[in-house]
């Protein structure tokens, strides 16, 4: 008997140790402060200049979130790229809408594979993908500033939806299909409650995730200069401020070396 729990302890522990990293999350809103992130509010302010705190740290309730005000296009960077991971947060709306989106539907986003210049796309946001935050659209997919993924849709009137079962076409600023891919299912919660959001990233696939269900995987994530594609695998997560007031917390990521079983299950791959 002895013998066999000696056996045993190596794999206990290899197994425990594989379940620990697993569960290894990196915390990237630390509940007190913007450290780790950047803001950036325009080529007229610039990197860390936000005078009308447009991103900041509030009290709601019993804890801090971060508020975005709207108040004017920009972003809320983290200083640090990412590969190969799972992100999750939380977020909801808040009451103020600005400019041109006001009376409108309240919007932001999820950027992630960030890179490049700051304000590439609208003078406010770097080059990315996006994980739409917007009130009836949230998980939609837009391709930032030479963001390019491919999407197996079918259309819908002008609209191109995911589609586990669709044709895949490739969405970008200059496709026949543009840069827009629209969800394939509606999950997001009602206005003033909190949404979670889980992105899945692994080599170039990606999967867009609203309160547990799956409504878009997206494929071949890349980047186009000058006419020239080349991968897009890695990068920052960015927060837009885009003319609505939205409150975000519980932002953070875990390294993944697959995409799990139950996601990959959920979406329909292999």
């Amino acid at each position: 008997m002895n013998r066999i729990i000696k056996l045993l302890i190596p794999c206990l522990f290899i197994y425990l140790s594989a379940s620990a990293q697993k569960d290894k999350w990196i915390v990237l809103f630390n509940g007190k402060d913007l450290q780790g992130w950047d803001t950036y509010m325009g080529p007229q302010l610039g990197l860390n200049n936000d005078p009308q705190h447009v991103f900041s740290v509030v009290k709601d309730g019993n804890e801090n979130v971060i508020r975005v005000t709207g108040e004017g296009w920009g972003g809320l960077s983290t200083k640090n790229e990412f590969e190969n991971y799972h992100a999750q947060l939380q977020f909801k709306w808040g009451t103020l809408t600005w400019g041109n989106k006001k009376g409108k539907k309240m919007d932001s986003g999820f950027l992630y594979h960030a890179v490049g210049e700051h304000g590439m796309d609208a003078k406010a946001w770097m080059r990315s993908q996006e994980f739409q935050i917007e009130q009836g659209n949230t998980g939609d997919y837009w391709g930032v500033a030479g963001g390019i993924q491919d999407i197996p849709v079918t259309k819908q009137g002008e609209n191109y939806v995911y589609d586990a079962n669709g044709t895949l076409n490739a969405f970008s600023a200059t496709s026949a299909t543009g840069r827009h891919g629209t969800k394939g299912a509606d999950a997001e919660k009602p206005t003033g409650e909190w949404n979670t959001l889980d992105l899945y990233c692994f080599g170039d696939t990606s999967i867009h995730v609203v309160n547990g269900k799956v409504v878009m995987v997206l494929f071949h994530s890349r980047q186009v200069d000058n006419g020239v594609e080349s991968p897009l695998k890695k990068g920052k997560i960015q927060l837009q401020s885009e003319g609505a007031e939205v409150f975000y917390k519980g932002i953070k990521l875990q390294q993944i070396s697959a995409i799990p079983a139950e996601i990959k299950k959920q979406a329909g791959l292999k």
